[in-house]
């Protein structure tokens, strides 16, 4: 299959993902590094792995391209804040993020399913999940945030106990380029 192949609409809404995929990662690493300068080890940590799995999953983009004979295009991306009115607030960012990213990764399922790209649909749907998981998990960090007589002291202890790094990988995720 080629971009000129009726599914053109397909390869090009999953290069915008791909390009998607790696800004939300630096808008992870640059709120890991504001919570590592403001010694938050557990809120920096959270973010570094979230950075390493937004950037796995881009380059699991990449890697359904090149597997699909399609053009792979990496550009740049818009540079992500790294200023933050509070600790809070850099969860807010992320929280956006993700949600503007779930909304991209719905239209990109409609797109393959409306195209009958029905190999693009099943890769495209398995972000869906893995979605589902990242606005849940930033979402109930906002509300530990705002609890009352909440502290930065229990939000790190959250973090700690509740959001530890994942033990093993999804053996239906999709296959990382490079790996």
């Amino acid at each position: 299959m080629t971009d000129s192949t009726l599914t053109e609409v397909f390869p090009v809404s999953l290069r915008e993902q791909l390009r998607r995929g790696f800004a939300i990662a630096q808008q992870y690493l640059a709120t890991a590094v504001y919570f590592d300068s403001r010694r938050l080890p557990q809120l920096a940590a959270q973010c570094y792995r979230r950075h390493a799995r937004h950037r796995e999953n881009a380059l699991r983009v990449v890697r359904y391209l090149l597997d699909r004979d399609l053009e792979v295009r990496v550009s740049g991306v818009d540079e992500p804040r790294s200023e933050f009115e509070s600790p809070r607030a850099a969860v807010e960012i992320l929280l956006d993020a993700e949600r503007v990213f779930t909304d991209a990764s719905t239209m990109l399922v409609d797109t393959a399913r409306s195209q009958r790209d029905y190999l693009g649909e099943q890769f495209a749907a398995w972000f869906l999940a893995e979605q589902v998981d990242n606005v849940a998990a930033m979402t109930t960090l906002l509300d530990v945030f705002d609890r009352d007589n909440g502290t930065l002291f229990d939000v790190e202890e959250f973090v700690e106990r509740d959001m530890p790094a994942p033990k093993n990988a999804d053996p239906a995720a999709p296959k990382i380029a490079g790996q």
